[in-house]
């Protein structure tokens, strides 16, 4: 009942502050069930002149990280927040103001239990802050050998503040998706626990830890991609440690312009590295917007900042490849086929009619020219298209969609020609031909043949298993089950309360015949 008041209240507060900025003022009533016109009608009246959608932005600031967070997921779903909203969300920035570096200092050495020098030989002062860490640099000495490290500290309270803000949102998403049809197929407590889900990972930095040391190890041979390696030692669940990398930033165009590297082929090998961590890997930074990208002075792209991954099995990889290359080479039916195949789409609609509405997606945008087609937009339109088909929302494609968003992006502007279908289209037809082709289909006949010879090979022991079985069952059936005494107590119990139950309820019907036949 209190929390229920506790989440009534808090978010009653982040509404009029919403309000209060007109962020609601362009939406239209008629589009609003009658029990939220009301609510709206209020907005109105304390919203200050001058508001609008574009307030939406600096509005959702002001009510902290969480909700920051909150925004910047819903930025990638304008199924659900409508194009207008979705484009303001995303100036949305994850950047906070720093804490001192003496608080710092305390984590770490409350994390470690030793002074701060017998963990770092230096610590810098923050060079970079979020709302759930931030950044210091630091110097390590090893064998004698100095080292530069990025040090990433938790920011003191932060946990408490999430938990909090999170249970809000779940609370709204429960009663908006209990109240309606629609809400149900968007999902949003799926999008609010896609969120919750990341948070925790993202405030615990053994686990950030582990998806860069996974991500390393699934890029060891790309020699155009590199991720900083961990310093274990020094990790911790508050306190992260990796190597620095030295670069420049993607975010910083004119570095580098003046340093000479090839834009067009920086864009292709950002493109073609993110499709192979999808598509080969299963398992790729979901975050990588070009704050979080460098060049390094060998001419490698370089990710850091790992706390928000995707993973995607080997089902969904299926589905993205198939998906791609059937836009591709323009095989509609194909495309429509791996729908229903996945199950996305109930099977009592039509292949032909699908593959039908996914031809009005992906024919104009064949008829543009290369540097003007672009699959973060084609996956938005096909995720439009399936909700016509009552597609639910795949929670993985989505975070998948958001990143690819972000990328093309980041490809774009540093190469506003790139060609995006030649540049994916090997790392796509490399993967279907080894994994869907007959390689893969001769792998797959290795596979099952080494399962039918596992369960050979088990065979005398489960037939021995199952005389013993046999055996308890005829003991059983010829001197009955034995229970033990605890056992029969227990029964005893139950009985006698369902008697005494049944024997009320027979009283109270025989009292109710009665009154009935005296009327």
């Amino acid at each position: 009942m209190f929390a229920t008041i506790g989440h009534v209240l808090r978010l009653a507060r982040a509404g009029f502050i919403l309000a209060r900025e007109g962020v609601f003022s362009g939406v239209d009533a008629a589009t609003l069930p009658l029990e939220a016109r009301p609510a709206l009608w209020l907005a109105g009246l304390v919203a200050r002149s001058g508001g609008g959608v574009e307030r939406l932005a600096p509005a959702i600031a002001q009510l902290g990280p969480s909700y920051v967070k909150l925004g910047q997921s819903l930025a990638t779903r304008p199924d659900v927040v409508g194009v207008a909203v979705a484009r303001e969300l995303e100036a949305l920035q994850d950047r906070m103001a720093p804490f001192p570096r003496e608080v710092a200092v305390n984590v770490v050495e409350k994390a470690f239990g030793r002074p701060i020098g017998d963990v770092f030989s230096e610590l810098s002062e923050p060079v970079a802050a979020a709302s759930v860490a931030q950044v210091h640099r630091g110097k390590v000495i090893e064998d004698g050998v100095e080292k530069q490290v990025a040090v990433k500290v938790l920011r003191p309270g932060i946990e408490r503040r999430f938990r909090r803000d999170l249970g809000d949102m779940f609370f709204a998403a429960r009663q908006v998706q209990r109240f309606s049809i629609e809400a149900q197929r968007l999902n949003p407590v799926g999008v609010v626990d896609t969120l919750a889900r990341s948070v925790k990972i993202e405030m615990d930095f053994r686990l950030e830890a582990a998806a860069a040391s996974e991500f390393a190890e699934n890029t060891h041979g790309d020699d155009d991609f590199l991720v900083p390696r961990v310093d274990w030692d020094r990790c911790g669940r508050e306190v992260m440690t990796l190597e620095w990398i030295e670069g420049i930033p993607l975010s910083d165009l004119d570095a580098l312009r003046r340093s000479g590297a090839d834009l067009p082929r920086l864009g292709r090998t950002l493109i073609q590295s993110f499709l192979r961590h999808a598509v080969r890997d299963g398992f790729f930074h979901a975050d990588m917007h070009p704050g979080n990208l460098f060049l390094t002075p060998e001419g490698r792209l370089a990710a850091v900042d790992f706390g928000i991954m995707g993973r995607l099995g080997l089902k969904e990889r299926r589905f993205l490849a198939e998906i791609l290359y059937g836009f591709i080479t323009r095989d509609y039916r194909r495309v429509a086929e791996v729908h229903f195949e996945a199950g996305y789409v109930p099977g009592h609609y039509r292949v032909a009619d699908f593959a039908q509405a996914i031809r009005a997606v992906g024919e104009p945008i064949h008829s543009r020219r290369a540097d003007e087609i672009s699959m973060a937009k084609l996956l938005t339109l096909l995720f439009e298209i399936t909700a016509l088909f009552d597609m639910r929302t795949r929670i993985e494609l989505v975070m998948l969609q958001k990143t690819m968003v972000v990328v093309e992006g980041v490809a774009r502007s540093l190469d506003p020609r790139l060609d995006m279908w030649s540049t994916a289209e090997p790392v796509v037809r490399s993967w279907i031909e080894d994994n869907l082709g007959p390689r893969a289909k001769i792998a797959d006949a290795g596979q099952s043949l080494a399962a039918l010879a596992h369960v050979a090979a088990q065979t005398p022991d489960m037939l021995m298993r199952a005389g013993r079985i046999v055996e308890k069952f005829e003991t059983m059936a010829e001197g009955g089950l034995a229970l033990a005494p605890q056992t029969v107590k227990a029964i005893g119990r139950a009985n006698a309360a369902s008697h005494k139950l049944w024997r009320y309820g027979f009283a109270f019907a025989c009292l109710i015949i009665i009154i009935l036949l005296w009327r």
